[in-house]
């Protein structure tokens, strides 16, 4: 009974977003959450700290220069004040001092001059927007009375200066202090993340080259292992009875299924690849975990025994795998399929492993001539006969 193909027209549904009046559009910009939109993000937050931050310590800098600028002033007005206590002792304790214009007096004069203009030019020359000072207290007749209130305005007003800019390069520094702890934070949280998406991007590898490497290995219907994993395993085991004093017993059952190519020309491929898959199942669940079950190709199998104890081992596990392809058969009603097994072993009847294939072959091809469905063992003849080596069912 071939398989029949549906006619019936397949019905194409409408877009989700057709182009209607009433249909909201849809922003076709969207950021997606990836390595490099991350590493952007990071980057400019860490360039806006960073601006940020020199900013700041520019700020500090700049404050620290006002502060070392005020208490210069500082010093100059306790000079100015020196000067004029100086002076305040001539006029209260020398009578007549400033009408006998002694040596001594005129030199405190002229001290005092000098620290007031000395003043006035620190004052008059401050980059900040500070009171200047009149130079009418420069000159000989200014008095004392004029002096005194301008030093003490003078002193009052730059100790505040000084405070102020003491306190805000205080706020900066610790203003510093946070941003430094923010940067350090966003680099630790980038390097964290860099390292996240390095170890998910090694997973992903790892998860793609596991599946290409289980896909080059295996059949992609059955699952089982291709011909090219069955001779990289004779390969290893070659390699490995090499170094070994004595080398593991090896066997090969190479099987063929009699009556498949009905299945498929009668039933049709797709009741064929069903057979196979079950089949195959069955095969898996027969032989030990450490066996390797491979399919050859179309409706040929081969099976990898390690370590037996007798041939006779070997004929029961022939006869589990011809059990499975009845049960599959009867299960399916398919009931013309059968199963025709060579086996072949190492080193009593093979002395090279790698051969272990090819002489199953041979004596699967003879377990044919003879009759099929049954399993028969290769010798060391070339060419066995079929009393010698098969063993029909």
């Amino acid at each position: 009974m071939a398989a029949e193909v549906s006619k019936t027209s397949t019905h194409i549904p409408e877009p989700l977003f057709a182009l209607r009046p009433d249909a909201p559009r849809v922003s076709a910009w969207r950021v997606r959450a990836g390595p490099a939109t991350v590493a952007v993000a990071s980057v400019l937050c860490l360039l806006i700290g960073v601006l940020y931050l020199a900013m700041q310590i520019r700020a500090v800098f700049s404050d620290q220069v006002k502060q070392e600028y005020a208490g210069l002033v500082l010093e100059a007005v306790e000079r100015a004040d020196t000067a004029r206590a100086r002076v305040g002792v001539w006029d209260e304790h020398v009578p007549g001092a400033h009408d006998a214009s002694t040596d001594d007096y005129r030199q405190a004069r002229a001290e005092l001059t000098r620290r007031l203009a000395s003043l006035a030019a620190l004052v008059n020359a401050s980059p900040a927007d500070a009171p200047h000072m009149p130079s009418s207290v420069l000159l000989p007749d200014a008095t004392f009375a004029e002096m005194d209130t301008l030093l003490a305005n003078a002193s009052s007003y730059w100790h505040t200066q000084r405070d102020l800019d003491s306190a805000d390069m205080r706020r900066r520094i610790t203003h510093v202090a946070r941003m430094l702890i923010a940067v350090a934070a966003l680099l630790f949280c980038m390097l964290i993340t860099a390292l996240g998406m390095y170890a998910k991007r090694n997973r992903q590898l790892a998860g793609q080259s596991h599946e290409f490497e289980h896909a080059a290995l295996h059949d992609p219907m059955t699952g089982l292992a291709n011909r090219r994993k069955l001779f990289a395993a004779l390969e290893e085991a070659a390699s490995q009875s090499q170094m070994d004093a004595t080398p593991p017993n090896l066997a090969v059952l190479y099987m063929d299924l009699d009556g498949f190519k009905k299945v498929n020309d009668s039933l049709g491929h797709r009741v064929g690849d069903e057979f196979l898959v079950a089949v195959s199942q069955r095969f898996r669940q027969s032989v030990r975990r450490h066996d390797v079950v491979a399919r050859i190709g179309g409706d040929e199998f081969a099976v990898l025994v390690r370590e037996f104890s007798a041939q006779e081992e070997l004929g029961e596990i022939a006869q589990r795998l011809i059990d499975c392809v009845v049960r599959t058969d009867e299960e399916m009603g398919v009931r013309m399929v059968r199963a025709s097994i060579g086996i072949a072993s190492f080193p009593d009847v093979i002395q090279d492993c790698r051969r272990l294939v090819v002489a199953a072959d041979e004596a699967m091809y003879q377990v044919k001539r003879g009759g099929k469905d049954g399993y028969a063992f290769a010798t060391r003849s070339p060419t066995p006969t079929p009393t010698d080596t098969l063993n029909t069912r």
